[in-house]
């Protein structure tokens, strides 16, 4: 998962303060409980290793079933946002000219399925694509493939 996913997940619900979870995301990289699997030059996507997934087991009792039941319901509930946020990226920058760079991708664990750059003329249009990409990609996706190849 990214670091922003994660970040969204705990502090948007009040699990943890935004300072607390910063300071304990940052200690289980250091101290390998969290590894980056994304590939080279990617954005960063990490996961538990297995042994930190047994020693947390040993600990799942420990946290109150109400905890427990809420941070469920809100995966369940949230699942696909969450997996758009990790696949769907947007983020755009200013060209020399005036101009914006979109960039827009789609990605999955094991590969880049999409990469697309358009260039816009002002800021609000890259702004608009940026923040709809997530709703959009998919559909985005699904028409250039059967544009590009012959089903």
């Amino acid at each position: 998962m990214k670091e922003q996913v994660i970040n969204d997940l705990v502090v948007e619900n009040n699990w943890l303060p935004v300072f607390n979870f910063r300071e304990a995301f940052s200690d289980l990289i250091k101290t390998g409980q969290l590894v980056n699997v994304a590939k080279k030059n990617a954005e960063p996507q990490y996961a538990i290793t297995i042994t930190s997934k047994e020693g947390l087991s040993n600990f799942y009792t420990e946290i109150p079933i109400t905890i427990r039941e809420e941070i469920s319901a809100n995966i369940k509930k949230n699942r696909i946002n969450y997996r758009k946020k990790q696949e769907y990226i947007a983020d755009y920058s200013k060209n020399a000219d005036g101009t914006y760079t979109v960039s827009l991708k789609i990605e999955s664990s094991a590969y880049t399925l999409l990469d697309l750059k358009i260039v816009v003329q002002t800021k609000q249009k890259a702004k608009w694509i940026y923040n709809n990409w997530s709703e959009k990609a998919a559909t985005i996706y699904e028409g250039i493939y059967e544009n590009l190849i012959d089903v």
